[in-house]
């Protein structure tokens, strides 16, 4: 493709930090060295191989970034139990993740996420001194309402202890204990402790996370921030081709100016 580099792919595994592998595949620029690293931490559900995630991280990788998109603990080729899993362990997985990239190739100047993927990379990323710039797509500024749709998804999570959710055709096994994780998290506070530059995309659109939690978010964070409305798009970026790229495209022009 003329003006974008060509790229490949790597499979990869980490440990999560619990004794449990995590899956990954690195999507690599065809140079001699990458401009720079990246983690790309997708949704509560979704996985490393969602249809729009492979998109973005190759569309970076031609544009020159080396770009580690992995599935969390208990999703898709990663080893673990979902129902055990939740917020705080989805951070865990992001720590694991980005030791990996220091220890095995170089540490990452820039993280990717999307939806609580999203919410999760703003809120650690102030701890890895490596890091330029954050940017979210689809991503809640709070976990409290989440916990409120499980619950009115089936109530016997609250009530019994644990319970069955439909997401995305899937049926996943949802226990009490992801709810107080996500009710215990003061998300505000944390994304006000922000210190990075952030990029947040979201549709007004989004049927799955309404724009105003997109928008709690902004408000929350008091670093150089900006936002871009994806007017037209749906939760998943599937409604028009070519979404998964422009979006790319915005993160690689948008992040040029805080990359070395």
């Amino acid at each position: 493709m003329i003006g974008f580099m060509k790229r490949l792919s790597k499979r990869v595994s980490f440990d999560n930090g619990r004794g449990e592998r995590l899956a990954g595949i690195m999507d690599w620029p065809v140079t001699e060295s990458p401009r720079a690293f990246a983690t790309f931490s997708h949704c509560f559900t979704c996985g490393k191989d969602l249809k729009a995630n492979v998109h973005i991280a190759r569309r970076l990788a031609e544009h020159g970034f080396c770009v580690l998109r992995y599935d969390f603990t208990g999703i898709g080729e990663s080893q673990g139990d979902f129902s055990q899993t939740n917020f705080t362990t989805n951070c865990d997985d992001l720590r694991a993740a980005v030791a990996f990239l220091t220890r095995e190739f170089s540490p990452p100047q820039l993280l990717v996420g999307h939806s609580m993927g999203g919410t999760a990379t703003a809120v650690t990323a102030n701890e890895f001194d490596s890091v330029r710039a954050v940017a979210t797509l689809a991503s809640p500024g709070s976990t409290h309402r989440l916990a409120g749709v499980l619950v009115q998804s089936n109530p016997e999570i609250a009530a019994t202890g644990e319970g069955i959710v439909k997401i995305g055709g899937t049926d996943y096994t949802i226990r009490r204990q992801l709810l107080e994780d996500l009710r215990a998290r003061d998300i505000e506070a944390e994304l006000a402790a922000l210190r990075l530059p952030i990029l947040m995309l979201h549709s007004p659109d989004d049927e799955t996370l309404p724009y105003g939690w997109g928008l709690k978010m902004f408000d929350a964070v008091q670093s150089p921030k900006s936002f871009v409305s994806l007017d037209g798009a749906n939760h998943l970026l599937t409604r028009r081709a070519g979404e998964p790229k422009y979006v790319a495209d915005l993160i690689h022009h948008w992040s040029s100016r805080y990359l070395p």
